[in-house]
């Protein structure tokens, strides 16, 4: 097919879509998206975007705001105050030195969860006398490399995530050659089936080999359970999860390990943290982002809490009648059908996990896709943004976006009262 005809085509059905949705639009109206926006930003993105621009922060940024970050800190310290649970800072996140140390202060715990050996080598020496548990199973060279370099006694002083018997035998002859004692805590299954020990028996046995063989302390168990508010009947997941939690405590019995209430039985997360206040067979619980609650934390459980982490990025350009690229001609159409689509904003970077919340009513444009370059935004003409304002936009998670941006931006309510770096990079 030549090009011109091929041009000729893409035009026609371009045409032929346009006027099928606008017979759409007057056929079915109830169908036809509102529109949304109103205005500029509400009182407190308008406090926050007078902060940066007296700060001069001209860039993306990820913002703290400690006053939000500090009320998380209370509320979930009020939750566990009658519970007798333990509370573990889950640092991947909340990967800032100082964030954590806030968070570790404002819960009064020297606990950590860390998740990889670069993350370990960065903040064990900040916390030297800190009860570290990674949170998940390594290579076991990163074992190694941890305890050439760090030292023995270091490295005794960690908690080993150990997922299979494979793994454990690695890591206990490892740690023999060496002659340092390795704490083993076992991941266990209870309903995620994202890995660990499935079998209580299978786990006893395990357990006794490698005690015998010597060199090996087992620390504890790790049961992680963030699929409960996810399923079909949250209440009961969360009684089966529990239920098999029990059967691998009775394991460590079986395996002729004493008293195992002593040691650390670690379990929940942000999403189900609540729950095992509520009654669990665990002693201590971990927690992370519920303390900065970025969007994939709105859950009941966490109703009270308050977002205390957002992006903010300056609008690089802004124009009132946003055209398609190459079908220019049908951009009327498609404004009138979605007023939602008829206002662009470009922004510095994107592309991030993140979605926009102010000003209300703006979000990004499935015609154009994601972009990490200059992304575009799009909103009704209620949309009140201009080249050099802000756009704000909520992290889905926070552990790597954080890593994103540089230093944060610690909002106290009024100015930007100083920036918090951030953890090397690593995964």
């Amino acid at each position: 097919m030549s090009e011109r005809k091929r041009k000729g085509k893409t035009r026609r059905a371009v045409l032929v879509g346009g006027g099928a949705l606008a017979l759409a639009g007057i056929g079915g109206l109830a169908l036809r998206p509102g529109e949304e926006g109103g205005g500029g930003h509400d009182a407190y993105f308008t406090a926050l975007s007078d902060a940066l621009r007296r700060a001069g922060i001209a860039h993306p940024v990820l913002v703290i705001d400690r006053e939000r970050l500090d009320a998380n800190i209370g509320a979930v310290r009020g939750s566990l105050a009658g519970s007798k649970l333990g509370l573990r800072v889950v640092a991947k996140s909340l990967p800032s030195p100082a964030l954590l140390e806030r968070v570790m202060a404002g819960m009064a715990s020297d606990r950590l969860m860390l998740f990889s050996g670069a993350m370990l080598a960065q903040v064990q020496p900040l916390h030297p006398q800190a009860d570290i548990l990674m949170g998940k199973p390594l290579p076991v060279e990163e074992f190694v490399r941890f305890a050439d370099t760090a030292g023995a006694q270091a490295a005794a002083r960690v908690q080993w995530l150990i997922d299979t018997p494979e793994r454990l035998d690695a890591y206990a002859q490892a740690a023999r050659s060496r002659n340092l004692p390795l704490r083993a805590n076992v991941e266990i299954d209870v309903g995620l089936h994202r890995g660990g020990f499935s079998d209580p028996r299978a786990l006893a046995a395990a357990l006794r080999q490698a005690t015998q063989a010597g060199g090996v302390a087992v620390s504890g168990l790790m049961g992680y359970d963030p699929h409960v508010p996810k399923m079909p009947g949250p209440d009961g997941a969360y009684a089966s999860a529990q239920a098999a939690y029990s059967g691998f405590i009775a394991a460590l019995g079986e395996a002729g390990i004493a008293d195992p209430a002593r040691l650390t039985l670690n379990s929940a997360g942000s999403p189900t943290f609540r729950r095992h206040v509520r009654g669990t067979v665990a002693n201590e619980v971990a927690v992370g982002s519920a303390f900065v609650k970025p969007g994939d934390f709105d859950l009941d459980d966490l109703a009270d809490l308050l977002p205390a982490a957002f992006i903010a990025t300056p609008v690089l350009k802004a124009t009132d009648d946003m055209a398609l690229p190459g079908v220019e001609f049908a951009s009327g159409v498609l404004h009138w059908w979605d007023r939602n689509s008829q206002r662009g904003f470009f922004i510095h970077g994107g592309h991030w996990l993140a979605r926009p919340v102010s000003p209300q009513g703006l979000r990004y444009s499935g015609l154009y896709g994601r972009s990490s370059n200059q992304e575009l935004l799009t909103g009704s003409k209620r949309v009140s943004l201009r080249p050099g304002d802000y756009a704000f936009l909520r992290p889905d998670q926070s552990e790597a976006l954080f890593l994103q941006f540089g230093d944060l931006a610690v909002f106290d309510g009024g100015e930007i009262a100083g920036r918090w770096p951030t953890l090397p990079v690593s995964a």
